[in-house]
Order: C-alpha cells, then sequence, then structure tokens
C-alpha cells in the first residue's frame, strides 16, 4: 500500500522505455524484458566474440547478454547506466546473466571477475565504474572473487565511441597495468565490459592480464554491437 503511494509521489519509470513500472516490476518492465535482444551465446556455444579478438588473443570462453543496435532499448539501457547514473541497471543486468551462466559447466569453473577499469580521473568524474555492479552480480552467482584492484587504467583517453578500429586500437595500446599479480596467477578470470565493438579494449586488457602465470580468460559483457 504504501509502495503504491509513493509511486503516485514519485512514479518508478523502466530504463528500457521509459514507462511507467508496475508494483512488481524492477527497473525494466515485463514487456521490455521479453523484447530485449538476448544472445544466448553462453547456452549455444556461439563463438561470436571469439571471432571479434580472432588472431589477436586467446580466450576461453566469451558472452554478451543482448545484441546492441543504436536507438534500440539495449541502446537506452547502457547509455542511463553510463550517463545517468542509473547503477541498478548494472545489478539487474548483472543478476540476469549471472544466473544464466550458473548453469553453464565452462563458466562455473571461473575463480576471478575483473572489470575493465576506468582511469581514477574518470572514476572521479562520473562517481562509479559502470560495469562494478553487472561484474559484483555475476561474481556472487558464480561463488568467484571480483577484484578491482589487478587491472588499472594507467591513461585517461577520451571516448572511444566515433573511432574508427584502428583509431581505437591504437589509442588502447598500452593503457593498463597489472597489481597483485600474484592473486590471478592459475586461475580463470572472467573479464567483464558493458559493450564489444572492436575488442580493441578488451585486447588491451588481455595482452596485460597474460603477463600472470598459468590463467585463463574468458569474457563477458552486457552487449555487443
Amino acid at each position: 500500500m504504501f509502495k503504491s503511494v509513493l509511486n503516485i509521489f514519485f512514479p518508478k519509470v523502466c530504463y528500457a522505455c521509459l514507462g511507467l513500472l508496475g508494483d512488481h516490476e524492477d527497473s525494466i518492465c515485463v514487456d521490455c524484458r521479453h523484447d530485449l535482444p538476448v544472445t544466448n551465446f553462453h547456452f549455444d556455444g556461439n563463438d561470436a566474440i571469439q571471432k571479434v579478438l580472432y588472431g589477436r588473443c586467446k580466450i576461453e570462453n566469451g558472452t554478451a547478454l543482448f545484441r546492441f543496435e543504436k536507438k534500440s532499448l539495449v541502446q537506452q539501457l547502457i547509455h542511463g547506466l553510463k550517463y545517468k547514473g542509473y547503477q541498478n541497471i548494472g545489478f539487474v543486468l548483472g543478476n540476469w546473466l549471472g544466473a544464466e551462466l550458473q548453469q553453464v559447466e565452462a563458466y562455473r569453473e571461473i575463480d576471478v571477475i575483473i572489470p575493465v577499469p576506468l582511469h581514477k580521473k574518470k572514476l572521479r568524474s562520473r562517481g562509479f565504474n559502470q560495469v562494478e555492479k553487472f561484474g559484483q552480480q555475476i561474481a556472487e552467482a558464480l561463488k568467484a572473487d571480483y577484484l578491482n584492484d589487478v587491472l588499472i587504467k594507467i591513461s585517461n583517453t577520451k571516448s572511444q565511441t566515433k573511432k574508427g578500429r584502428i583509431a581505437r586500437w591504437v589509442n588502447s595500446d598500452e593503457l593498463f597495468a597489472l597489481k597483485n599479480m600474484e592473486t590471478i596467477e592459475n586461475k580463470h578470470i572472467l573479464i567483464v565490459d558493458d559493450l564489444i565493438t572492436t575488442g580493441a579494449t578488451l585486447e588491451a586488457c588481455i595482452l596485460v592480464l597474460n603477463q600472470a602465470k598459468n590463467i585463463k580468460i574468458s569474457i563477458a559483457t552486457m552487449a555487443i554491437a
């Protein structure tokens, strides 16, 4: 009753379609949940992410929750998370993907979740890493450690959204550093990010992480373009 009254004065809206949420809906309405373009890569054994990184770096497995298109519900969600501070989106998507990855043996072997980091200046400006809650919820589902003090971004770059593939690769080269290496040695690592397009940023992360001994690396993102 109290929630219903509260919603009259402070209505909750769906982060995807911006329509009003019902009393029993959380962050994303039921209609949008059905309309969101899920990939099912982890269930189907689809190697789309491996193909993005083919010939550049090796990964064990790769998945994305959604397919990304411009002016889509998925873009609305990621934009709301990154630029409007709707952090609960990361929580909801992490729960969603985490529950699915629990069902896949290859992902139940994950030991460590590592987020693609932000540079400290961008983190200070934005106030949060947009993939933090996403990664934390996946870690909880897989009973893995969430480590945000291993991969460090050492160069603050402008948004890569409008850059071509070559420019992105050059811009991502040597942007990251590795700390506390011993905590990931002999581990299967899952790197989490919001969106994979050319794979340049993830490639840069993987090349740095490969300095550690005897590791395996997989990838999970919110979406793939």
